[in-house]
């Protein structure tokens, strides 16, 4: 688990509870319904992570690795997932999994990028949730680092680019463009690595430009106030509406060079960017509209921004969501992405703090118990879960699985348990 020293910590100036990427455990009175509403679900979704985990064990490399060792993320995701499960709890890192943190380590750059072959901030961000989910006093340092490399590719940007303020693929020959989806886990690992960097252990550590980073995410949401089509009205999209039809505008950061990657140069069959990189068309199309796991993660980046559920953005965002909401597809683009979405919902509601979504009809749903409960009902019966579709290389049952563990271990501490 991310303990609590990597947790600010309780709640940001607008009344959100800063919640961890997986969300800790509410507590509840014994006189409270909720106890015994997620009683059963509880005991299956807990039983669905074993079985998850343990499918993801029997496939792990002899080197401890999950996947390409091109990119170390698809072996920080597995790390992660086994690291937060319930069970695994103040104890210490599991025997098989100290290779695939040896390797997390030696992936990392001297400029403080974890990556081996491209998508530098992608990979950088999974890894550092990796990290930080050891609790481990000798990662601060990389940790640190890697942070640091995160906030110095904000400055990439000029203050007139729609791309200002986001963070995108990185690397010294990645294309001069932001999204969201980067945006959203570097603002994850950033705010989360939050303590470690004030608590003055290590010296004076750079910080990010917060509201640089809510003004590009609001940039990616389309406007109630200006939007043609009211059924796009509060979602998010990919990138900033109408910067794919502006050239790029890049400026050397100030503060160390961008990164080493030589290979991020486009995005197909790139495995960052999962909740909205394509390629052509595809790419064409996910500017035009917005879409369910963009809008979770949207969402979830001006809770880290510190924007409350009163904000506008966040009120339009949850009223599109809730207009649009699903666990059969991911609202938009289909099945595509469509666990990229699950743990996107399951970080983004969970952070918002909300125990019922208000439906477009007046139904509420306990998102939790409908989420949890599809989720336990499509595992494999060898523990896997895995796409039909392979847009975002989601057909790969171990990436699949991965998002899955980690969007149940989510659910599973943040329903309400008995005091």
């Amino acid at each position: 688990m991310i303990l609590n020293r990597f947790i600010p910590v309780l709640c940001l100036l607008t009344g959100l509870q800063a919640l961890p990427a997986v969300a800790q455990t509410s507590v509840a009175s014994p006189a409270d319904p909720a106890i015994a509403r997620y009683a059963s679900i509880r005991q299956e979704i807990l039983h669905s992570i074993d079985k998850g985990n343990a499918y993801l064990k029997a496939h792990q490399a002899e080197d401890g690795t999950w996947g390409d060792p091109s990119y170390p993320a698809l072996t920080a995701l597995a790390v992660t997932a086994a690291m937060r499960a319930p069970d695994q709890k103040g104890k210490p890192v599991p025997e098989y999994l100290k290779k695939s943190y040896e390797f997390l380590l030696k992936s990392q750059k001297e400029d403080g990028s974890i990556f081996n072959r491209g998508l530098a901030s992608y990979n950088t961000s999974v890894c550092m949730l990796a990290l930080l989910a050891a609790d481990n006093d000798a990662y601060d340092k990389p940790l640190l680092k890697a942070r640091a490399y995160l906030i110095r590719q904000q400055e990439h940007f000029a203050p007139d680019s729609p791309y200002h303020g986001g963070i995108g693929y990185g690397g010294a020959d990645a294309p001069p463009i932001a999204d969201l989806s980067n945006t959203s886990l570097a603002l994850e690992a950033v705010y989360y690595s939050k303590k470690l960097a004030q608590d003055g252990k290590y010296g004076e550590q750079p910080e990010l430009d917060w509201q640089a980073a809510a003004e590009f995410v609001s940039r990616c949401q389309k406007d109630p106030d200006t939007t043609s089509d009211p059924s796009q009205a509060g979602g998010f999209m990919y990138r900033p509406a109408g910067s794919e039809r502006q050239a790029p505008q890049k400026q050397a950061a100030p503060s160390g060079k961008p990164g080493t990657d030589a290979s991020a140069r486009g995005s197909r069959g790139g495995r960052g960017g999962r909740g909205g990189m394509g390629g052509g068309k595809a790419m064409a199309e996910d500017y035009a509209h917005a879409y369910g796991s963009m809008t979770y993660a949207g969402m979830q980046s001006l809770i880290y921004a510190n924007m409350g559920k009163d904000d506008p953005r966040v009120k339009a965002a949850l009223d599109w969501l809730s207009n649009n909401y699903s666990v059969d597809e991911n609202p938009g683009v289909g099945i595509q992405g469509l666990y990229y979405y699950y743990q996107s919902m399951a970080k983004a509601l969970s952070a918002a703090g909300i125990d019922f979504l208000k439906l477009k009809g007046g139904d509420e749903v306990d998102w939790r118990d409908n989420l949890a409960t599809k989720l336990v009902s499509i595992q494999n019966p060898d523990g896997s879960w895995v796409n039909t579709n392979n847009r975002w290389w989601e057909a790969d049952p171990v990436l699949v699985t991965a998002y899955t563990v980690l969007a149940l271990e989510q659910l599973y501490n943040s329903i309400p348990i008995q005091k």
